[in-house]
């Protein structure tokens, strides 16, 4: 007989779905996707049978699309089928035909749960599923989350089948006589998932019998530790990450004493891209290398003085826009830049973003413009010409806001304003200015 009963009391037991659910069961036609539809049949479950033909092994394809189609009609339950060309979507993408088989078969099983309205999708894998996909993962490098193996459940993906094995599932397919398809690829060791199988896993058996029991219990274990990890990184952040605009900003001092330092600052980070070596590196310099920077594909994280800095990965700097004598507002990435023209020598104070000028000193066009390396200026009160980079690093200016300060460049290539910061002393007005251009910056990211 079917194991109905402890069927049932895992699904309830892991929250898996309901009597009144209606269930896509992903069937490839191998034993385990039959003992699944069998048990789903006669616990009295609603459930529709989804089939893919990746079209990878000629005739032995359409054989499992065909006896996918009569297990339907015998259970008398929906069929959902498709073909795949999957080798040309692996050229296309670049990618291997497992993980090409992988992404199309997941993106139609919720196309068809979408039309056709199912609450869940049920994939039939068992206990020693996950023993290989740990055992792979320890073998490519892993953090705790790969240690938990397959969950039996993860959003609407649910594995009812996680309680037994694979021989437990080979010994009631053949009691109970049920016809099942063999993928001849399953016995190929050029597949990594096969040769742990078929090579690696009856070797640890040979030193435990009862390996799958034993990972069944480990399981348990990671799966509890990665809650109580996920708890405190969940914790840290809060009390940590401090957005600004489109930044976050993480207390050096506080990622000096975490305890262990490795493990939370990964997970801590982890959704900003970074792998081992970059946490390994950030951590050799938390005490000693200010202004450095770590990238990842899609972030910037910028070790300042007192803080860890995280932005977005900017494209390119803002390209120069020109300004001409009877422009009034000039848009310049998030900023917008006012200008003014006064026949009185006012003079602006007391607002840092906004400045004035010699007008008579001006040459137009102006150019307003990123910084550029050996960019010069002498800074209002100073006698000296300066490095822009060096007033920058005086400024305290954080590394990854420098390309998007914008300066304002006189038509004969003088820096006239360091915009929000400095104008250039040999542009103020003086007893002898007769009128002035202000020009005033707005933030439009504050």
């Amino acid at each position: 007989m079917l194991p109905v009963k402890k069927f049932t009391d895992f699904i309830e037991q892991n929250n898996l779905f309901t009597q009144g659910s209606k269930i896509l069961a992903a069937v490839s036609g191998g034993m385990d996707s039959v003992i699944m539809v069998h048990l789903l049949k006669s616990a009295g479950f609603n459930f529709g049978i989804a089939h893919c033909n990746f079209q990878l092994r000629d005739d032995e394809s359409t054989g499992d699309e065909q006896f996918c189609y009569q297990l339907a009609q015998q259970l008398d339950v929906p069929f959902h089928n498709i073909s795949f060309d999957t080798l040309a979507y692996a050229a296309d993408e670049k990618v291997s035909t497992q993980m090409a088989a992988r992404t199309l078969r997941y993106q139609w099983f919720e196309q068809v749960r979408q039309q056709a309205d199912y609450s869940i999708i049920a994939l039939a894998h068992h206990q020693n599923d996950a023993i290989e996909t740990i055992l792979l993962n320890l073998t490519r490098g892993t953090g705790i989350a790969g240690l938990h193996g397959i969950l039996p459940k993860n959003g609407l993906l649910v594995r009812p089948l996680l309680f037994l094995t694979r021989d437990e599932i080979l010994t009631l397919v053949n009691r109970l006589q049920l016809p099942y398809r063999e993928d001849s690829s399953n016995a190929s060791v050029k597949y990594a998932r096969n040769k742990i199988r078929l090579e690696v896993i009856p070797a640890l058996k040979q030193l435990n019998p009862g390996l799958e029991k034993t990972f069944d219990n480990n399981l348990k274990h990671f799966r509890e530790l990665e809650l109580l990890l996920n708890e405190r990184v969940d914790k840290l952040k809060q009390q940590l990450f401090v957005a600004h605009a489109n930044e976050i900003r993480v207390p050096l001092e506080d990622l000096r004493v975490l305890k262990p330092q490795h493990l939370l600052l990964f997970n801590l980070l982890q959704d900003f891209g970074v792998n081992d070596t970059l946490i390994d590196d950030l951590i050799s310099s938390l005490n000693k290398h200010s202004g450095r920077v770590f990238e990842t594909t899609g972030f910037k994280l910028i070790l300042d003085r007192t803080h860890l800095i995280i932005t977005p990965k900017k494209n390119e700097k803002q390209p120069e826009t020109l300004i001409a004598l009877h422009d009034r507002h000039v848009d310049y990435g998030h900023y917008k830049l006012a200008i003014l023209h006064d026949e009185s020598p006012l003079i602006v104070k007391n607002n840092p973003m906004a400045v004035s000028t010699d007008a008579d000193l001006l040459i137009y066009p102006l150019t307003l413009r990123p910084w550029k390396t050996g960019d010069h200026f002498t800074p209002l009160g100073m006698k000296g010409r300066k490095k822009v980079s060096d007033f920058f690093i005086d400024q305290k200016v954080p590394l990854h806001l420098k390309d998007e300060i914008p300066l304002i460049v006189n038509g004969n290539g003088d820096i006239v304003w360091v915009g929000g910061y400095r104008l250039n002393d040999q542009y103020k007005v003086t007893a002898n200015t007769k009128k002035v251009t202000i020009f005033e910056l707005a933030n439009l990211n504050i």
